[in-house]
């Protein structure tokens, strides 16, 4: 990886978010097969899989191990409190063997290994550890294990979200998306439509190839892409990276807009009334999850606006990555008074205008705010 300021810590994310993505595309094919038992309902209703737990324990060990417990503060989405009653004892089971096989496998990415399987207490409490409140000041590792639990439940799209923000700033970024293809064309198949044709395609043959990672260090100006690591690959950087860029489209008759599939957090009235109050056309593009920064950023859609439900309050995690890696392809994003998204209050986005804009350019981003202003002070809400 390449020097500089946060070199180190964004070598070791990436790394670990590409041992993430594979834990992650091993499980979905599971629970595709039929592993329901693999999930759990959450307070609110929301589910919650081996995977989500998994991916939390494994980044949280391996960020403790490389940076030290005590230095590494870690923002993330689960607790053990379901994983902890008597009933999940299978569940529970079943992520400490989750975690130890892909521990295992860490220095397939040049990472390393526990010395020895770690014990349910172990893995417990490297879940617990994610426990930090974040702030204004110091430095703070967000996590979303699985962003689009029910993407990933449904054999759909979900991503592996990993930021570090220092004093309130987020500043680096990496987004994987296992199922979300290196090639635009290929967004219209579904993922187990890849893996058939790959097998069938000769060995050298990546055309079918599903899955990326993401990843951007603010003030770089640079995003860039990776293909995940197959078989029995070893990583080694740069790993076929690519620079990426966002859309030069600035007319909203030419845009697409990305769509989330869930409704049950979105305005979606107000989005499709704002949609074509500002002329988009284009059919729009319905992805779960992160998944929607990562075609801002590379170039696939140029539009993504969300204005959440009364009470419904936005997470730090469900934006931070997505947000560096935009920005510094070339993207624009803010609330919707034009505001840059504050990650300096915690766990949550407190002080948020209305909803989320994230554009490809700021020529576009001027045009969906007008748009908002108008369309807000003549709606009823």
């Amino acid at each position: 990886m390449e020097g500089g300021r946060y070199g180190e810590e964004l070598d070791v994310a990436v790394r670990v978010v590409h041992m993430a993505c594979a834990l992650c595309q091993r499980l979905q094919e599971g629970l595709v097969s039929g592993g329901s038992g693999l999930v759990k309902s959450k307070d609110d209703d929301s589910p919650v899989t081996v995977a989500d737990w998994s991916v939390q324990a494994t980044v949280s060990w391996i960020l403790s191990e490389f940076f030290g417990s005590q230095n590494v503060s870690v923002i993330a989405e689960e607790d053990v409190q379901t994983l902890s009653q008597a009933d999940s004892a299978g569940l529970l089971e079943a992520v400490v063997n989750t975690v130890n096989e892909c521990l295992a496998g860490a220095p397939k990415y040049g990472l390393k290994s526990p010395p020895k399987s770690l014990n349910t207490a172990q893995v417990l409490e490297a879940i617990s550890r994610c426990n930090s409140e974040g702030g204004p000041k110091g430095r703070h590792w967000v996590l979303d294990p699985i962003d689009g639990t029910l993407g990933f439940v449904r054999g759909d799209q979900y991503a592996v979200a990993l930021a570090l923000i220092e004093d309130g700033k987020v500043v680096i970024g990496v987004l994987g998306c296992p199922n979300y293809p290196m090639k635009k064309e290929l967004l219209s198949y579904h993922y187990q439509y890849h893996e058939n044709m790959s097998r069938l395609s000769p060995p050298s043959d990546d055309m079918w190839e599903r899955g990326c990672v993401m990843y951007a260090r603010r003030g770089s100006g640079e995003a860039w892409m990776q293909p995940p690591i197959r078989g029995d690959k070893k990583f080694v950087w740069p790993n076929s990276a690519r620079l990426v860029r966002v859309s030069s489209i600035d007319d909203p008759s030419l845009a697409t807009s990305c769509e989330p599939v869930e409704k049950a957090n979105s305005d979606h009235s107000f989005t499709a009334g704002l949609a074509h109050s500002v002329g988009l056309r284009n059919q729009p593009l319905r992805v779960y999850s992160m998944v929607k920064y990562a075609a801002i950023a590379r170039g696939d859609a140029e539009l993504f606006m969300k204005f959440a439900r009364t009470g419904y309050k936005e997470k730090i995690w469900d934006h931070a990555a997505g947000v560096v890696i935009v920005e510094e392809a070339g993207g624009v994003v803010t609330d919707a008074g034009g505001r840059p998204l504050d990650f300096s209050k915690g766990p949550y986005l407190e002080g948020l205008d209305r909803g989320i804009v994230v554009c490809s350019g700021a020529t576009l981003h001027e045009k969906i705010i007008d748009a908002v202003y108008a369309s807000w002070n003549s709606s009823n809400l």
